[in-house]
């Protein structure tokens, strides 16, 4: 068990493997956010050239899902939202490491950070905030459909043969 009252296990092993997050501010609509994983924490990336998450860099609090191994949700958390600001220690230390995992970043990474900073891109940190909310239901017209059987579940098949092959 974690020693921190805001942490779980189960959101400390999701928050390792993810690479997108669904993130809500103030019960509006999620939207699907490239994170990485980092201090026991997500950082995610916001503003001119980057992707669009309305209201979240100005929010202190903000709603993040997280899927599984099989594609679907695995938990939900509550989570601190706070901006790492350019110029200080934290972002010298952070902001690279960040940069460094931008799929398809324009250019070395010393160049994407002048721009963040330039631009006023917004390099937030999602902290957990309390326990996973159980329960959490999806929204009506979510689309979502339920999870899939698991493959132990279904019976196995017995591989199609065109023609046996003959061994001398």
């Amino acid at each position: 068990m974690t020693d921190e009252p805001d942490r779980t296990p189960l959101v400390d092993e999701a928050m390792k493997k993810a690479s997108v997050a669904w993130v809500a501010v103030a019960g509006g609509p999620s939207f699907a956010l490239w994170c990485v994983p980092l201090e026991n924490a997500l950082f995610v990336v916001t503003g001119p050239g980057e992707q669009a998450a309305p209201g979240l860099a100005d929010a202190d609090e903000a709603q993040v899902t997280l899927r599984g191994d099989h594609g679907g949700r695995i938990v939900t958390w509550p989570a601190r939202v706070s901006r790492v600001v350019p110029g200080t220690e934290e972002w010298e230390t952070l902001a690279p490491l960040v940069g460094a995992k931008r799929l398809n970043a324009p250019g070395p990474t010393a160049d994407l950070l002048a721009r963040w900073a330039a631009d006023g891109c917004a390099l937030l940190r999602l902290a957990p905030a309390g326990a996973p909310l159980h329960g959490a239901e999806l929204p009506d017209g979510s689309l979502a459909e339920p999870p899939r059987p698991a493959p132990v579940v279904r019976p196995t098949r017995r591989p199609f043969r065109l023609h046996r092959v003959r061994r001398r």
